[in-house]
Parts: C-alpha cells; sequence; structure tokens
C-alpha cells in the first residue's frame, strides 16, 4: 500500500492545489475522531480498528480475477496539522480484527458523502494498484530507479522510453517471448 497519506506536507501540497487523493496510511498513524457528547479522543488507527463493533463495517464483494469478499469501515476524523475532517477507511479481508491478516488503512480528502463510500474506497484503491505495479516492475525492469531528472523534456523523453520498454517486455512476457 502506498503510504504517501502519512506524508503531511504532501498532502497539504496536494490540497494547495485542489487535488482530490486516496491514500494509504500507517496502522500506527493517530488520528482524532469525536466521541458521544463532542470529546475529541485521539487514538491509533490500528486501536480504533479493534475497537470498531460488527455494526460499523460493510461487507463488500470484488469481482477481480477472482471474487474477493474485504470488510470496510468508512469514518471522518481529524489529522494533526491538517485543518478539518478528512474521510477515512480501515479495510480487513475478515469479519474481525481478530481473523484478518490483512489491514489497510486509507485517507481521503474527497468529500462527497454519496461519493465516499465502502466500495468506492475499494474499488478505486483497487485500480490504483495496477499503477503501482507498473512502477515496480519499471524500477526493476528498467532502471527508473537510479534515473536523475534534469529538466521535464528529458523526464518525459525517459518516460516515454519506459513506457516502450514496459510494454514491449510485457508483450513478450504474455506472449511466449522470443522463441515464438
Amino acid at each position: 500500500v502506498a503510504g504517501y497519506g502519512n506524508n503531511t506536507n504532501f498532502l497539504k501540497a496536494l490540497e494547495e492545489r485542489k487535488l482530490k487523493y486516496l491514500g494509504g496510511l500507517a496502522k500506527n498513524r493517530k488520528v482524532i475522531i469525536e466521541k458521544e457528547g463532542g470529546v475529541e479522543e485521539t487514538i491509533q488507527l490500528e486501536q480504533l480498528a479493534k475497537s470498531l463493533s460488527e455494526k460499523d463495517w460493510e461487507k463488500i464483494t470484488l469481482n477481480l480475477d477472482k471474487e474477493k469478499t474485504v470488510w470496510v469501515a468508512v469514518f471522518r476524523a481529524k489529522i494533526s496539522q491538517l485543518e478539518g475532517e478528512r474521510n477515512l477507511a480501515i479495510v480487513m479481508n475478515a469479519s474481525s480484527m481478530e481473523k484478518a491478516t490483512e489491514v489497510d488503512y486509507f485517507i481521503t480528502n474527497v468529500v462527497e458523502a454519496d461519493t465516499v463510500t465502502a466500495s468506492w474506497i475499494v474499488k478505486t484503491y483497487t485500480e490504483r494498484n495496477w499503477v503501482e505495479v507498473f512502477y515496480r516492475e519499471a524500477k526493476g525492469w528498467l532502471g527508473l530507479r537510479e534515473y536523475q531528472v534534469r529538466d521535464k523534456r528529458s523526464l518525459l523523453r525517459h518516460f516515454i522510453l519506459v513506457f516502450c520498454a514496459y510494454t514491449f517486455i510485457l508483450w513478450h512476457k504474455l506472449t511466449g517471448g522470443l522463441q515464438r
């Protein structure tokens, strides 16, 4: 999971540019939630997840290569150094924290209540995964990790070459390579 949601300065810069984001958070990230009676409590995301009741979770079934079911809790909370509340989500691969082997934490600055649903968060981040796969493979296969940007034009040229080379390599992997 991309953890850029932990970088408050990065999130501020995105928001200053009026850009929308959905990013991962660390399980030990502290958030400020409003309890009954308007009392605010600072709590780590993992502890918050453990304190949620069964009714706080929504079961979502994804139709990927194979069907996958996750449980999602969506809530609003404050993050220190950011003004106002954000929508956060906790996603796990079981119906309870005790049974879960994968738990992910997300933040978004999308505020529309009809958009920010459990289903939207999971589907949006699942689609984003393929971008992450590309960058991981491009770093390994094509030396993107070692590239240093000098100017915008060089960067664009490099990315065009990386995309072409990546497509070429992937096509050969999927079609049996040069032995065809």
